[in-house]
């Protein structure tokens, strides 16, 4: 005998709520590439916005691609995250407006020294920084002497983790260096190191893995080589699902080791390219026999270029749903 329950009788409307508040039901995560060429993955390309489904929005290393704080693109930030203190990746300038120079050879004419293109673009939109190793003391400090507040300058160190608008991020090791620019530091000591050849301690460069609220955790590489953390800690432990790779190879890795952190270390179900130091596309295209299709074709798992201003939809196990 079967028994037909009213769509409003209270166990059902409770057990339907349950299943639509599940991950496998919630929204997706949003994934905007802010390159330097729309509709392009070019070479200075680095920054990426992450939007969790409950609305904050994490910058990733802004670099050189986004037009300063008054870029339209950025709209609200919550989160600047900056894996490493190299001016392609925290900012040392910016280009004036999209689509300046070349895809090839971007223009970035407007510096950004002292205070970097992520502190200018932190302090316009009231966002926090949040950096592992000796970085923290540096934005601390910068945002301090713009008048700022200088605790919005936030500490995650690996093994431990800091959430932020019910996304939570921790830091993974990179390999690679991380030294700040006499430009950065400025006054005399700034010229005194730039005179002398060196750089400030900064501590080791990071990668970040991120865990959002619809179950999604995604592992950003920063600029590394191959290191047994990418197993042991962003796979085993994590099980990150999604990967944005750099692949530009002599300053990082190349597209066959990055294929091989994809294949063999990390074995999420879907990747981003980053990084990959030339002009990868023409008219939104994949350019045939670059480095980036080298690395494509080497990889096992969905590679979705990283196509400036496009956004991309994924759900919490990294299927595409949009805008790939």
């Amino acid at each position: 005998m079967r028994i037909r329950l009213p769509l409003n009788f209270p166990g059902l409307t409770v057990s339907l709520l349950l299943v639509l508040a599940s991950p496998a039901f919630a929204a997706n995560v949003k994934i905007t590439p802010l390159g330097s060429h729309d509709g392009e993955f070019c070479s200075r390309d680095r920054a990426l916005i992450l939007e969790d489904p409950n609305g904050t929005r994490i910058l990733y290393d802004a670099g050189l691609t986004v037009a300063g704080a008054d870029d339209p693109r950025l709209g609200k930030i919550d989160v600047l995250l900056v894996s490493h203190m190299h001016g392609d990746h925290v900012g040392s300038a910016h280009i004036k407006q999209p689509n300046e120079g070349t895809c090839a050879k971007p223009q970035p004419s407007q510096s950004d020294l002292p205070n970097t293109n992520s502190v200018n673009i932190a302090m316009a939109k009231k966002a926090k920084i949040v950096t592992g190793s000796e970085m923290p003391k540096f934005f601390a400090g910068k945002l301090k002497a713009l008048g700022g507040d200088p605790k919005a300058s936030q500490l995650v160190r690996f093994g431990a983790s800091l959430q932020i608008g019910g996304v939570s991020m921790t830091t993974v090791p990179a390999v690679h260096s991380n030294g700040i620019d006499g430009g950065m530091v400025g006054g005399q000591l700034g010229e005194l190191l730039h005179t002398a050849g060196l750089t400030a301690y900064a501590g080791p460069p990071t990668g970040y893995v991120l865990t959002f609220s619809n179950g999604l955790v995604v592992y950003l590489s920063g600029d590394t080589g191959i290191t047994a953390e990418q197993d042991l800690v962003v796979r085993q432990h994590y099980a990150a699902k999604l990967v944005v790779m750099n692949i530009g190879d002599t300053y990082t890795t190349g597209p066959t080791e990055a294929a091989y952190v994809v294949n063999e270390l990390i074995k999420p179900n879907a990747v981003i390219p980053s990084h990959a130091n030339e002009a990868a596309t023409k008219g939104s295209k994949l350019i045939a026999d670059s480095r980036t299709d080298s690395f494509i074709r080497a990889t096992k798992v969905p590679v979705h270029l990283p196509l400036s201003g496009r956004t991309m939809e994924f759900n919490s196990q990294a299927k595409c749903m949009s805008g790939c």
